[in-house]
């Protein structure tokens, strides 16, 4: 039987998502926790790659097992071998086509930006001091929504086979003292938020004018877009499938 399985982590100790051979990941954690619990070795399917530094309040992957009776025990005995920085939320039962990452028809991220240095928040936001065009930044973002090719924003080495991804939203808002940026997607490349959001502060902070970022994303050319920001301020928020997958 196949079951999602729905968590979140915080990205600070993991090398992203997905396993790689030198350094530890999320992936890992979970397959060698599921292991413990079920006694079986079993491979879990991600919805897709996180950066390194990168969190996720909400994350899907896939795994196939015999039949689990009591879930909710499972549940409780996942978060109690898992470490602090991962937590399961959820075991779904879907049918055996049923695939975290090419089912998936929707992404959102959330970037978040503090402008007062702020000693609780300086691991999971990016501290910006001088002052930021807001109005300037969100022009800018609505501009994204008129493309689909975003080469410019790609990591330059990655293996995809398309630059194409249809931005659904993109804006900037104020939450109390935070600013947090907030995007959807059907797919995003890698390294492509992080990369979008170093673009926009320089647009708020006057080194860019909003006009530029026409020709930055029409030249696809990583070398013409912005920093990226750092890892640590981006959450992976949420990951849409079809009511018919998962009824959430």
């Amino acid at each position: 039987m196949r079951y999602f399985i729905e968590l979140a982590y915080n990205g600070k100790a993991y090398h992203g998502w997905q396993y790689q051979p030198n350094a530890i990941s999320v992936q890992e954690i979970l397959e060698k926790v599921l292991l413990t619990a079920l006694r079986v070795e079993t491979p879990v399917v991600g919805a897709g790659r996180t950066d390194a530094g990168v969190h996720a309040s909400e994350y899907f992957a896939h795994f196939d097992s015999k039949e689990i009776k009591h879930k909710d025990k499972l549940i409780y005995k996942l978060n109690s071998l898992l470490p602090d920085d991962i937590a399961v939320y959820d075991l779904i039962e879907v049918s055996d086509e049923a695939h975290a990452r090419f089912n998936a028809t929707g992404r959102s991220y959330a970037y978040y930006v503090v402008q007062q240095k702020d000693p609780f928040r300086f691991e999971t936001a990016h501290y910006v001091k001088n002052g930021l065009d807001v109005n300037k930044m969100n022009e800018a973002a609505g501009t994204l929504l008129n493309y689909t090719d975003f080469k410019c924003f790609s990591k330059s080495k990655t293996d995809v086979h398309t630059y194409n991804c249809k931005i659904i939203s993109a804006q900037w808002v104020r939450e109390k003292d935070v600013l947090i940026f907030k995007i959807s997607a059907d797919r995003f490349l890698r390294n492509m938020v992080r990369a979008i959001v170093g673009t926009l502060l320089e647009i708020g902070l006057g080194k860019t004018p909003v006009s530029r970022l026409h020709e930055i994303i029409e030249s696809r050319d990583r070398q013409e877009a912005g920093t990226s920001v750092p890892a640590k301020a981006l959450f992976l928020v949420k990951i849409e499938y079809p009511t018919s997958i998962l009824n959430k």
